[in-house]
């Protein structure tokens, strides 16, 4: 049916509450994550989980368990991530799995843990559920990295226990999950530091780690559980999470997976494994649909905005695992795009309330894996088609949009739409909405863009107004989009992945652009280099008790 076989396949849905490697406990308005990785529960076999170092099955749980967090626990104001094991908080990523693992797999990897803890700050940043890293004992590589995500850090000080980014000097490959980034963008510590922290494999430990700002407190062993739920309660206090909030549940995705792709109520998928191709297709809400706080918390999971971003992410996430060869994905839509913009106007109407706001943020995350996906995109604006408010968002996403140019007075001519859910409230990873992204700010552009808010836009309208890119009449549509699809599909995957993280964010960077733009493209460059990966690099040999030798050329 694929590349993988049905057992080789890879999903990203964990039943809630069947956790192998976390514990999760909820006491008032604080929930306890304690990291608590089962050895022998590796997602592939070869390799053993030891010291809380974790794979993609381990990340994969702890996603799942924070969108359980997000929806079933909104009266949950601040997560403490912690270990469940005696002076080990987390040695990070399982050397002997990336070692062992194809350079794809390591780049898919890197960057799923590196979306989790972005969705971390992210849910920080607009919903208000705070994190803190109670690091309870040795903190290394991808545990430091997942600590740096939170909004604050507490060491223990037991004269041991230490945090470390040893990867350049013991494996001959870089940070992961944005550690590089984190420590003189986020954390603000010097660069001179920083070097002398990020090449010494030994770390850096209790007071000086405090004065360096790698933490923001120490607390000796007979305090550290009293300070860490004070520092929680004060993060907690600073929430704007709703204390009396009832949750709704998450029911298990509704997905058949056959030889053909992968199918669900409100989302689509179908290959094309001959021209290399995934058509996505997402469809609009259909029936009556909820108008009041009261409706759509009765809705729960079955939400249509909720539900759909559900299925869209899990079908990124599974395309990307599964279907390395499928390169270039054609995004639809399908069904009424009134129905789509009454939605959006429901949620901006109800946005202060918790479940809005995080299927708003839901929204936002999933999104923003299209962003930083390794696959060309192009929407298709057919007859048929909805892409208006949050659905125009998968057009402004693209790499381009062809539309069908029809005459006006044909019923079933596509017509476009934006709305305010266009203009910043779903940003992309650079921090900006992608139509503001789109026009580089432009004034003028923008002012027309908002004098068009609401209006449903022909191909010409919106071929002049720049929301589209090509608008083809109906005796050229089709030769026309077959051979952008297939011209696409003949050139580099590795020149046109380069091109694409290159032109989709142009202007002032964020701490994502720069984890995903240049942290993965030299990961990326380094992986594939002797001096880690070779038969005698320091990846490859690392725990045999053999040095690396590399290769002293500076390229």
């Amino acid at each position: 049916m694929s590349n993988l076989n049905q057992a080789e396949l890879v999903t990203f849905d964990v039943a809630s509450g069947e956790y192998r490697h976390w514990r999760l406990t909820i006491d008032g308005r604080i929930a306890t994550l304690a990291m608590n990785v089962d050895e022998d529960g590796g997602l592939k076999p070869g390799y053993k989980l030891k010291l809380n170092s974790y794979d993609l099955g381990v990340d994969i749980e702890l996603h799942n368990v924070l969108q359980s967090i997000r929806f079933e626990h909104p009266e949950v104001a601040c997560v403490v991530l912690t270990s469940a094991r005696e002076r080990m908080f987390c040695a990070g990523a399982n050397i002997y799995m990336l070692g062992t693992s194809t350079h794809a797999w390591k780049v898919n990897f890197c960057k799923f843990t590196n979306e989790t803890r972005n969705g971390m700050e992210d849910s920080s940043r607009y919903d208000g559920l705070k994190f803190l890293a109670a690091l309870n004992g040795t903190t290394a590589g991808g545990g430091y990295e997942l600590a740096l995500a939170c909004d604050e850090i507490l060491l223990i000080d037991d004269r041991s226990s230490a945090v470390s980014l040893p990867e350049v000097p013991l494996l001959g490959v870089l940070p992961g999950t944005g550690g590089l980034t984190r420590v003189v963008d986020k954390r603000k510590v010097r660069r001179d530091l920083a070097d002398l922290f990020c090449t010494n494999p030994d770390g850096v430990k209790g007071e000086r780690a405090k004065e360096w700002g790698l933490v923001d407190d120490i607390a000796i062993p007979a305090k550290f559980q009293d300070s860490a739920r004070a520092r929680a309660q004060a993060l907690v206090n600073d929430s704007i999470r709703p204390a009396a909030a009832k949750g709704i549940k998450l029911n298990p995705l509704d997905r058949k997976i056959d030889d053909h792709g992968y199918h669900y109520k409100r989302v689509d998928v179908v290959f094309d494994r001959s021209a290399r191709t995934v058509t996505l297709t997402v469809r609009a809400p259909e029936g009556d649909q909820p108008k009041t706080v009261d409706a759509i918390h009765a809705a729960g999971d079955q939400w249509w905005p909720l539900a759909m971003a559900r299925e869209l992410d899990d079908a990124i996430l599974m395309l990307r695992v599964n279907e390395a060869e499928l390169g270039l994905l054609l995004l639809k839509t399908g069904g009424d795009a009134q129905a789509v913009l009454a939605t959006d106007a429901v949620m901006l109407e109800h946005r202060n309330d918790w479940l809005v706001r995080e299927t708003i943020g839901m929204l936002r995350r999933t999104l923003a894996r299209l962003d930083v996906s390794s696959r060309s995109m192009y929407a298709i604006l057919e007859q048929g088609s909805c892409f208006a408010g949050i659905l125009f968002e998968l057009a402004l996403a693209a790499d381009r949009s062809y539309m069908l140019a029809l005459p006006e007075e044909e019923a079933d001519s596509p017509k476009i739409a934006v709305d305010d859910f266009n203009f910043g409230l779903l940003p992309a990873v650079n921090g900006r909405g992608r139509l503001e992204t789109r026009f580089s700010g432009d004034a003028k552009h923008m002012g027309a863009a908002v004098e068009a808010k609401g209006k449903l836009l022909g191909a010409e309208e919106g071929l002049q107004a720049g929301l589209v890119t090509v608008s083809p009449d109906d005796l050229d549509w089709e030769d026309e989009v077959r051979i952008a699809i297939e011209e696409r599909a003949s050139l580099s995957p590795d020149a046109l992945t380069g091109l694409e993280a290159s032109l989709r964010f142009p202007g002032p960077e964020t701490v994502e652009t720069k984890v995903f733009g240049r942290l993965s493209a030299w990961q990326n460059w380094v992986f594939i280099r002797p001096n880690s990966t070779g038969e005698h690099g320091a990846l490859k040999l690392f725990g045999t008790g053999t040095k690396a030798r590399f290769s002293w050329e500076r390229v």
